[in-house]
């Protein structure tokens, strides 16, 4: 009888000790040390490194991505520079030193990465610039839509906006990002011919959308001049419609922008937004994700082109965007499940 008294004595005293030592919070965090790794594993390593996720798409991509690398067998460690380029650079180091396979770049600055690139593919990592071009640098694989397209569908929406032509601003994302580039390229090419005047122009320095906002509000004279807003996303397009609703023009001068963001087709379909452009994140990041794998692999990617980066002939997989106006919004946005029919028209009950 002793000895079971000794024993239940034991019992309490262990689980007295095991209270005491996770204490009583309910905000307990159990850590468990991570499972090694066997120097013969072949799961494939994947770094993702990206801007920032102030831009609402990026963590669409970001999960799509993710889930399709793991569906082909892949593990990845996703990095955040919150628009920092020195803590993107300290990132793609870190992703080095931890010997993945392949690291996917989502540029701070298009032009600010050559170093870490080569350091990359000299440690026999192939690099990936998901996109956003990287200058300069030897790249494995540039993915991206048609940047240039985007343009020219931001151009045709203000050319059909304004027949007999008109004075246009532009708001463009960060100079640093070399889609912003591209995209001016294509659209000052289509508007060629056609009385579209182009009499100022602004860079958002970080994408954020109360930059646009900003910018008209302290330069009114500028703003009451223009006949239409070319905006280089949708987040910068809300915002000037935000202006525009404050002078009561919202609606009567064509504002434009990109992503197919929700808040943006919600103006297209209420009239205050002209346009934007869609881009199948899914595709694309899928695609990125397959890409990645095959490239760990040793394997080739279908379907590339080269493009000239700088210093560098670069495969290109490109991938078409598409115009989104209130008259194709159904058929292109909410038949494809990117997003609901009751959320789009969610103002227009």
């Amino acid at each position: 009888m002793k000895r079971k008294k000794d024993r239940l004595k034991t019992v309490i005293s262990f689980l007295m000790a095991v209270i005491l030592a996770t204490g009583c919070s309910g905000s307990t965090e159990i850590v468990r040390e991570p499972q090694q790794q066997s120097e013969d594993s072949e799961e494939i390593q994947i770094g993702m490194a990206f801007d920032s996720f102030l831009i609402e798409r990026w963590e669409r991509d970001r999960d799509i991505f993710v889930s399709r690398a793991r569906d082909l067998g892949a593990s990845v460690n996703v990095q955040n520079a919150n628009g920092d380029v020195q803590k993107q650079k300290d990132q793609i180091k870190y992703l080095i030193d931890k010997k993945m396979d392949v690291i996917v770049l989502v540029a701070v600055d298009s032009s600010a990465l050559t170093k870490e690139v080569q350091e990359a593919r000299a440690a026999g990592i192939k690099v990936v610039a998901y996109d956003r071009l990287i200058t300069d640098a030897p790249l494995d694989l540039y993915i991206s839509f048609d940047n240039e397209m985007v343009g020219k569908y931001m151009a045709d929406a203000i050319i059909e906006g304004l027949p007999s032509g008109g004075d246009v601003i532009k708001i463009n994302g960060p100079s640093k990002d070399n889609n912003v580039l591209l995209i001016n390229k294509g659209f000052d090419r289509e508007i060629r011919g056609h009385g579209i005047n182009v009499f100022d122009t602004y860079y958002a320095s970080e994408w954020k959308g109360e930059e646009a906002f900003n910018y008209l509000s302290e330069n009114p004279v500028k703003a009451d001049r223009a006949d239409a807003v070319m905006c280089g996303n949708d987040s910068l397009a809300g915002q000037a419609v935000k202006y525009y609703s404050e002078k009561r023009r919202a609606g009567r001068i064509p504002i434009v922008g990109q992503d197919a963001d929700l808040d943006a087709c919600q103006r297209i379909v209420e009239g205050t937004q002209t346009m934007t452009v869609y881009k199948s994140i899914e595709q694309l990041a899928k695609k990125a994700a397959e890409s990645s794998v095959s490239l760990a692999k040793g394997n080739s990617v279908a379907g590339v082109t080269d493009l000239k980066n700088g210093d560098y002939q670069v495969p290109y997989l490109s991938i078409a965007p598409v115009m989104v106006t209130k008259d194709n919004i159904d058929s292109v946005i909410i038949d494809s499940g990117f997003h609901l029919r009751e959320d789009v028209y969610l103002n227009e009950r």
